[in-house]
């Protein structure tokens, strides 16, 4: 036998990296299955339009939507203000005028919508 001064080589058990001392306390394997993914983060980018600043009538304008040069089209709708009005006509005696608030405009909400595609322009209210 020769002595060659060299210790003999090492081999870690199981073929992998070698351990030192046993696993922890409280120490659990991750269960067998599919690798745990971190979700994935979705960003969302809005287009902020800017308000086109609209009256009672119909205002001339680029459409935010489709890029036309437009001219308005306006419709008339019943907020809050109109069914005040109507229910105080009806409160102080007036009930045969409750429906004045219906028929007149400065009662009423005007919506601005562009006439090719539809699109929300803006709103005028009183």
């Amino acid at each position: 036998m020769e002595k060659s001064g060299n210790p003999p080589p090492y081999a870690p058990p199981y073929g992998g990296a070698p351990q030192y001392g046993g696993p922890q306390p409280g120490f659990q394997p991750p269960p067998p299955g599919p690798p745990h993914h971190e979700p994935q983060q979705t960003v969302i980018v809005t287009h902020t339009v800017s308000q086109v600043p609209v009256g009672p009538s119909p205002t001339s304008t680029t459409c935010p939507s489709c890029h036309a040069q437009i001219i308005t089209s306006v419709e008339t709708e019943t907020t809050t203000k109109t069914h005040l009005f109507a229910l105080l006509l009806c409160l102080f005696g007036c009930w045969p005028c409750c429906c004045i608030p219906y028929c007149m405009d400065s009662c009423q909400a005007k919506t601005h919508y562009c006439p090719n595609c539809r699109a929300y322009i803006g709103k005028f209210d009183n």
